[in-house]
């Protein structure tokens, strides 16, 4: 798996960016240079149409205006297809108003290049990479396909990140740095 100061494998993929259904409008090509001097959060899940991965979608989506603040893109990723991903929008309440995209790695070659695809499953590991406007990965979590994360947890690695600065355990913002 790429770790820590790796860089971030380029891709070019299709994601789901609405729920309209103008397709020019529902689906976006994106690669690694499109959100370009920005943060990135990638955090991969398992499935669509599942019941933990809906929960962590909307976990990230309600914390994107804090993202936005701190100059971050959230970026979810599967995968499924875009049109499945489009389809789960349309007709699950808990992610229909979304304001984040779908990756669409429907071939598993971003998810093989990080090394995050479950060999038992076929599927992305519930993964989350913290990259910044480099497109260094500076920050990696992963958890057992049967546990989400906390996107408030990511919030907060990111922003100790962004300080460059000595972050104690538990920092939080406003809190004293250790230099």
């Amino acid at each position: 798996m790429l770790g820590v100061g790796d860089q971030f494998p380029e891709f070019k993929v299709k994601a789901t960016v609405s729920t309209s259904r103008n397709l020019s409008e529902a689906f976006k090509d994106i690669d690694q240079d499109t959100y370009a001097g920005k943060w990135k959060v990638y955090f991969f899940y398992p499935k669509d149409f599942t019941f933990v991965c809906p929960t962590e979608i909307k976990g990230f989506n309600d914390l994107n205006s804090e993202f936005e603040k701190r100059n971050a893109q959230v970026i979810a990723a599967s995968t499924d297809s875009e049109f499945v991903h489009h389809a789960w929008r349309t007709h699950d309440k808990l992610i229909n108003d979304l304001s984040i995209p779908m990756l669409a790695d429907i071939k598993r070659e971003l998810s093989a290049s990080l090394g995050i695809l479950d060999a038992e499953e076929g599927v992305a590991q519930r993964a989350t990479f913290i990259v910044d406007p480099d497109n260094k990965i500076r920050a990696v979590y992963v958890t057992d396909l049967n546990v989400g994360r906390d996107p408030k947890e990511v919030l907060r690695i990111l922003t100790a990140l962004q300080t460059d600065k000595l972050c104690p355990c538990a920092w939080e913002e406003g809190k004293d740095t250790l230099s």
